[in-house]
């Protein structure tokens, strides 16, 4: 069974709240995404990220190994299969081993020649929206569990609030110049959230999703809505 040491979490979540704070478009965000889990997770599994309208039509994707996006293709073609249930159930999907799992069988037997045994899907969920599936794949049989499926919703959770940002502007989160020359805009986040975590006693992500809130209500970019929280805070209060 395949663990992520619970000292790497942190890390982990840092890292890909840091990749997707100033990317600013999606099929770049979610290949960064996808890349980070895979290196993240024992085992070197095949991870991938599909980015899903409302009727399960994939809008972006990205994977890291080329059985990953075989497998997904297949069903997305065929309308069934863990990732797409992931999404539409808004739980977590884990296969302990494929040769042996009944629920999606057309799905199963199309994959049965390639490397593909166990698999771990959850739905990224900004908010009450399933914005699609992050989903990793091992070649070996009994490789995740519920902890996996844990682990992996944390990741999920952090990266759909800052996806569905980019995915609903596809707008660069901008600064002035003279700004650039100080800060960057990665800290220029941070610290806003941090503000709003300590004002409101919230956790990072509840901050993050409020800035993301009032930019979308302002029209302006996670930056600009930043820089206007923290240039207005009383240096004594930063």
């Amino acid at each position: 069974m395949t663990r992520l040491p619970l000292d790497d979490l942190t890390a982990t979540i840092a890292r890909i709240r840091g990749l997707l704070l100033t990317e600013e478009k999606v099929d770049r965000a979610v290949s960064l995404l996808a890349r980070a889990i895979k290196e993240s997770m024992p085992g070197n599994p095949g991870t991938g990220v599909s980015l899903l309208d409302a009727g399960g039509k994939r809008t972006s994707s990205a994977s890291t190994d080329a059985m990953v996006e075989q497998a997904d293709a297949i069903q997305y073609s065929l309308g069934e299969g863990p990732c797409l249930t992931a999404w539409a159930s808004e739980e977590v999907v884990i296969i302990d081993d494929v040769h042996t799992d009944d629920r999606w069988p057309r799905w199963r037997d199309a994959v049965l020649g390639m490397p593909v045994r166990s698999v771990v899907s959850t739905p990224l969920m900004a908010g009450k929206e399933a914005l699609g599936a992050l989903k990793i794949y091992s070649a070996l049989p009994g490789q995740y569990d519920e902890s996996t499926g844990r682990v992996l919703s944390l990741f999920a959770g952090t990266a759909a609030t800052l996806l569905a940002h980019i995915q609903g502007s596809e707008a660069p989160l901008k600064m002035t110049e003279s700004l650039k020359a100080t800060v960057s805009s990665r800290d220029l986040i941070n610290r806003a959230c941090g503000m709003l975590m300590e004002r409101h006693g919230v956790s990072h992500d509840q901050a993050m999703q409020e800035l993301i809130k009032n930019a979308r209500a302002a029209g302006a970019t996670l930056v600009e809505v930043s820089e206007q929280l923290v240039t207005r805070v009383p240096p004594a209060e930063r």
